[in-house]
């Protein structure tokens, strides 16, 4: 009997607005995975022939990876997720001097960050306006002869500001130290060029643009020397050990290279839903402000609330079927008021009823009218 893939009616009728925490997986990238899942399951490292599907399909993923961010394919690291790429970009370029990050990094990087400060690296965390964007002149002026890293995030999760990444990256550059970005948000929805950015190392994760879970990759500009992350075999170039998950880099290739074939289309339907949301609160005469700066990552919509609990309207949301968070999916466990909106100084009697709708290609003119319909509705109540 055949395995049936189709989505169950509960499944169809959850309205998912969380796309910042993760995206529905591609049916392309689904269909690109499964040959290495039950046919051509062989280990690449292996020399006969059967192997040799397995070798080309990895080879053709790096390129194909590479091209969608203008790097090279030997610039391309596979790693498990977002969280592995931030680590090890923080943890090597920490070994040859100190690190300057900014205040509303994911806590992958913030928590790297506080590790190193518990081994005797010194760590300065750049402060950012009301809007999210990091203050250029205090990160010029802090950048010491034993600094070595410098990390800021492409596009923050919570809010969505994109920070100047190429200005950033000139500063940096100037005082000869290394930049990475954490662009886990970014890629597949943001135009990247690592080259013309002046980016060294970028973090990313398949699961954030329509790829599978448990599936990264880490960017290191050439010529870099960066130190293995796992030991053990010759993958990745004797950097990191371990057999190759083969069909979900598969999966992440086919991904990506659709999400940027397809990139000007989705963020026009993206932005017209975002705005039609904005619209209809608006027109329903809620008293609440929306976070971050112009440029934002597409669809992420941060939305606080006068005197209200953003964990009390996203329970009453999911009564309705209704998927959204009050903010980092990697920090869902606390009611505290947020790390990002603590640092963009935001009134606490909005920052509490923060919520935080994330938009993707998936959604529907119709799913915006009941997002409108179920808010006003707690809120007005």
């Amino acid at each position: 009997m055949g395995v049936n893939y189709s989505i169950s009616k509960e499944v169809r009728e959850v309205i998912y607005a969380d796309n910042a925490a993760t995206t529905r997986l591609d049916i392309e990238s689904f269909e690109a995975m499964k040959p290495f899942l039950l046919d051509d399951y062989s280990n690449p490292s292996q020399p006969y022939t059967f192997s040799r599907k397995a070798k080309k399909a990895l080879v053709e993923a790096r390129k194909t990876i590479a091209d969608c961010i203008g790097a090279d394919p030997e610039e391309i690291f596979f790693t498990s997720c977002g969280t592995e790429s931030d680590n090890w970009a923080i943890k090597n370029g920490s070994l040859n001097g100190d690190i300057l990050t900014s205040q509303i990094e994911h806590h992958a990087i913030l928590n790297s960050c506080r590790k190193m400060e518990s081994e005797g690296k010194k760590v300065g965390y750049i402060p950012v306006n009301s809007l999210g964007i990091v203050d250029l002149e205090w990160l010029e002026k802090n950048i010491s002869s034993s600094t070595a890293l410098i990390s800021v995030m492409f596009a923050n999760n919570e809010i969505g500001t994109i920070q100047p990444v190429k200005e950033i990256a000139n500063i940096v550059h100037k005082h000869g130290c290394i930049f990475h970005t954490d662009a886990v948000q970014a890629v597949g929805h943001i135009d990247i060029n690592v080259k013309e950015m002046g980016i060294d190392m970028l973090s990313a994760s398949a699961h954030k643009f329509n790829g599978p879970k448990g599936i990264g990759f880490l960017y290191v500009k050439k010529g870099l020397s960066i130190s293995s992350f796992i030991d053990g075999g010759s993958q990745e170039n004797g950097l990191r050990a371990g057999t190759e998950n083969v069909a979900s880099i598969v999966g992440m290739a086919t991904a990506l290279r659709n999400n940027i074939d397809n990139i000007s289309e989705n963020t026009e339907k993206i932005e017209k839903m975002s705005q039609k949301l904005i619209d209809g609160l608006i027109a329903n005469k809620l008293d609440f402000i929306r976070n971050g700066a112009t440029e934002r990552a597409p669809g992420n919509i941060s939305l606080s609330f006068n005197n209200f609990s953003g964990e009390m309207i996203l329970h009453r949301l999911d009564l309705m079927g209704i998927c959204v968070s009050t903010g980092s999916a990697c920090d869902g466990n606390s009611n505290a008021v947020s790390h990002v909106l603590e640092a963009i100084k935001l009134d606490k009697k909005y920052a509490e009823g923060t919520i935080r709708i994330s938009l993707g290609k998936d959604n529907s003119e119709e799913d915006i009218e009941k997002i409108i319909s179920g808010i006003s509705k707690i809120v007005h109540r």
